[in-house]
């Protein structure tokens, strides 16, 4: 069985590496050279955990990478299809990377009797697969089921155990309408995967649907929490994080995703319900609850501004200190984030930042520039500060004595994860969704 894998971020790249360290024989394309000059010499383009050791391997057994779609790419038995679905101004999908995509493959098909499985892993709308890339696949004579067989397989990775949930994927979802593609993607993963791991078969709409269904309960778990987090935050003796512990042993809540904080971001769940906002309304219904949990997030980094504000009182030259730029633990991915906006607005009344974050700096550099000062030890963010704002939970950020915040002028900690424990009564601190600051 022969894989090609068409655009190598975040997906795609996951599942090379982790097909390719299967001895499978794979074949990454991407347009982006400098991109692939650098993942061929076994250097992940981003940080995920255990990617770099699962990519050597895949190297190692033969894996090859390609800057562009040719004939021998529709010579492959499966090609996925895993390139970005951004949204434009207009917060609805922009197709035109599985546009593009879709039209490299139809121009390659013709005169070859090879009848390729083409899945559609990117994340879209429903009716997509069907509306959209059949068409195009379709365009100059070619049928489904005589040229190409179609079918719809959305992912489901977190990222920072991108690869964990690649080689344990809690579901594995095959839309379709071809039995016999069908089933030959069914055995392919069940070779490759545990009985243990449950694929369902259903149509490519429903599969498409599933994906952004996801995505948007688990942005309304995060919406609801950061929601009765402020309410908590204005209740004496009320912590938010004991609230989420008790909810999240009952089974029909579980714990993940209650984890209160300053709003989601990152490549997914931002863009995806705006997408599925969108498309709702062009279907003929205003989803008000998902716009809520859209504009709960978004009034997070409000949130925070306002407990600057009312602890600092002169915010023109105030030194402000930023633990974590990732919009998330054990990524470098700074996409959607939190940090990323708060300090465009701390910069826009003229605060002078220092930042911290042990893997996002140099993404967060070709921002900002010059523009804030970046640290390499969390300790050094404390030194004459006015405020320090924890952002990212990252571990070492618990280790940080409480000597350190000393040497700020007048401690104030904003910690809107909760996760230090300041005991020494010189230090004000915030922690957002503990009872009134």
């Amino acid at each position: 069985m022969k894989v090609a894998i068409i655009g190598l971020g975040f997906v795609g790249l996951s599942l090379a590496a982790y097909l390719g360290s299967k001895k499978i024989k794979v074949t990454g394309i991407d347009l982006d050279n400098e991109k692939l000059q650098s993942i061929k010499k076994g250097i992940p383009p981003f940080y995920e955990n255990k990617l770099k050791s699962y990519l050597k391997k895949a190297i190692d057994f033969g894996t090859t990478f390609e800057s562009e779609i040719t004939k021998k790419t529709i010579e492959n038995d499966l090609i996925f299809v895993t390139v970005g679905t951004p949204i434009d101004k207009n917060n609805k999908i922009n197709l035109k990377f599985i546009k593009s995509v879709a039209n490299s493959l139809e121009n390659n098909m013709h005169d070859t009797k090879h009848k390729p499985t083409i899945i559609i892993k990117s994340t879209v709308v429903p009716g997509t697969t069907i509306h959209t890339v059949k068409p195009i696949l379709e365009r100059n004579s070619l049928k489904e089921s005589v040229n190409f067989n179609l079918l719809t397989n959305p992912e489901f990775l977190k990222e920072g155990t991108a690869m964990e949930d690649t080689i344990n994927p809690h579901a594995i979802i095959i839309g379709g309408t071809n039995y016999t593609s069908i089933n030959k993607l069914l055995k392919f993963y069940q070779k490759i995967y545990s009985k243990k791991n449950q694929i369902i078969k259903t149509n490519n709409s429903t599969a498409e649907m599933i994906k952004y269904a996801n995505n948007s309960f688990l942005a309304t778990k995060i919406s609801f929490i950061n929601s009765l987090a402020i309410i908590c935050q204005k209740i004496e003796g009320v912590n938010v994080d004991e609230v989420a512990r008790v909810m999240g042993l009952d089974p029909r809540i579980s714990k993940q995703f209650l984890k209160a904080g300053p709003g989601y971001g990152g490549s997914c769940f931002p863009k995806d319900l705006q997408a599925l906002i969108s498309f709702s309304n062009s279907v003929g219904y205003k989803p008000e609850l998902l716009t809520a949990v859209h504009n709960t997030n978004n009034n997070q980094i409000k949130i925070i501004m306002d407990l600057i504000t009312k602890n600092i009182s002169i915010l023109k030259n105030a030194k402000i200190g930023i633990l974590g730029l990732a919009f998330k633990e054990n990524t470098d991915d700074i996409r959607e984030s939190v940090s990323v906006n708060l300090i465009k607005l701390l910069l826009k009344k003229k605060c002078k930042i220092i930042a911290h974050d042990p893997m996002a700096i140099e993404n967060t550099s070709q921002i900002f520039k010059n523009k804030i000062t970046f640290v390499t030890k969390p300790e050094l963010v404390c030194t004459d500060t006015d405020c320090i704002i924890l952002l990212t939970p990252w571990k070492e950020y618990q280790l940080i004595k409480e000597k350190n915040f000393l040497k700020m002028k007048k401690p104030l900690i904003i910690d809107t994860r909760r996760i230090l424990k300041i005991k020494n009564k010189k230090i004000k601190y915030i922690g957002l969704g503990m009872g009134k600051e």
